[in-house]
Formats: structure tokens, sequence, C-alpha cells
């Protein structure tokens, strides 16, 4: 396990330059959803989202950071890896004026100007849904979505745990359903540094599909630990950046007590 105090950019350029490959990237990025209490007071206060990150970039930067990030990712990922990214479908501050949601235009950017598609999309239950029964039209939002992208010449052969279940005799192979559905607590519990923290319970879920024994798993906003964490259960290796001081103190500190 090693969490590095950088931005991810960084991490990642030291990958390439060390030829470190990955095989699954699990992630819950920042989502763009800064308000208006992301100010420095309120930063200090921790009374933001982040401690650290303000999370308000325009749409075009936000789709241009990420464009830039998986282009990033595929110098790092091995061969039939996987991306496994879970954004929320409707938040504040995520819908222009044209009312497309902006993790709709990220996802297809993605297709059109990567290395990479969507092979799969999970939807992740939670136990509860909060803020809950604040609008008037819009229906309460108890799931969120893992986006699992592929490289697209990879589309049929990247790294999946499904079982065999029969072999027909002409040869067609059959496997055991893996349900792209999840239920998985919202999170860990709460932190004054990070609250937007999602699920290591979801991430153990997750890495059960598509982390093989050996696996080497990156979580490039690993936050407070949660990644890590799960694959700490599970014996896997991990790599993690974050640019918060205080939130990479506390994933070490959160690693150090688990069994």
């Amino acid at each position: 396990m090693k969490i590095f105090n950088e931005d991810c950019f960084e991490t990642i350029k030291r990958f390439r330059e060390n030829d470190q490959k990955i095989n699954v990237i699990l992630t819950s990025p920042p989502y763009n959803t800064g308000r208006p209490n992301t100010s420095e007071k309120a930063r200090e206060n921790h009374e933001g989202r982040y401690d650290i990150h303000m999370d308000t970039m325009t749409q075009q930067e936000y789709i241009n950071w990420t464009i830039s990030l998986f282009n990033e990712f595929n110098d790092i990922l091995a061969e039939n890896g996987v991306i496994l990214w879970n954004m929320s479908y409707g938040s504040d501050g995520t819908v222009n004026k044209e009312g497309v949601g902006l993790v709709w235009l990220v996802i297809s950017d993605i297709i059109r100007n990567t290395n990479f598609m969507v092979a799969d999309r999970i939807v992740w239950k939670k136990r509860n849904a909060l803020p809950n029964n604040v609008s008037k039209n819009k229906l309460t939002r108890i799931t969120e979505d893992v986006f699992v992208f592929c490289r697209k010449d990879e589309y049929k052969t990247f790294q999946c745990n499904k079982e065999v279940s029969q072999v027909a005799k002409t040869g067609q192979t059959f496997y055991k359903n893996i349900y792209n559905f999840i239920e998985a607590p919202n999170n860990d519990g709460p932190n004054k540094l990070n609250k937007a923290t999602y699920s290591s319970d979801l991430c153990e879920q997750l890495l059960k599909i598509y982390g093989v024994e050996g696996s080497v798993v990156y979580d490039p906003f690993i936050g407070t630990g949660t990644t890590a964490v799960a694959c700490k259960r599970l014996g896997l290796d991990c790599f993690g950046s974050e640019i918060s001081k205080e939130q990479v103190e506390f994933s070490l500190e959160r690693l150090n007590e688990e069994k």
C-alpha cells in the first residue's frame, strides 16, 4: 500500500517512467459540484465538500480535465485492465442551460476522444438517499452509477471474473450471472475532511468482480483511503494519490487500524 501526497498526474508520470502497470483503476472522482460555501474560510472550517479541492471548474474545463486524465490512464493501464468510475448522474451544479447533466457529457467525450469505451454500467443502490424530498419533480435518487471502461480494442477480452457454468456440445460457453447491480452502504462514516466519501463495501464487491490475485489497484483520488481499505481486506496491492496531506494521514491511520 502506498499513498502519495500529490496530484494524480504527478503519480501517473512516475508510473510511466518506472513502467508501473495498473490492473484496476477504481475511484470516485470529484463531481465538479462546488457550491458557494467552498470559500477559503469555509475550507478552513471544513464546511466545504473537500478540505483542499475547490471542485468549481467550468463544464468545459472539467470535461477537458477528465479526457486528459483518461489519456494518461491509457499509458499505465495493463493489458485488459479496467477503469471503474463512480459518478452520480444528478447533482446541483452539474446541469447546463440545455438541461444535459455533466456526467453524460463527460462520458460521451471520453468515448469520442480517448482510447476507452463503456463496457458496462453498474447501478449502486445505497442504503439511504440524502438530501431527500427537496425537489418537486425529480425522483429521490438512491442510486449512483459505476461506469466500467475498457480499451476499445479489448472489449471482448478485458478482465472479469465470470465463472463458466457449462460448455455446450457446439462449443458455446455459458457463464454464471454477475448482475450489474450492487447494494452497499453510502460510505464508511462521516468525515470532516471529505464529505464525498464512498463505500469500502462497494469497492470490495467491485474488486471481487474485476480484480484477480496479484492485481495492482490505483485510486487517483483516494481521499480518506476507502479504496485502499478494500484492497487490504482482499490482499490486493494498492496505490493512491491525494493532494490533501490531512487526508493522506487519515488514510494511513485507517490502514494501520484495519485488521
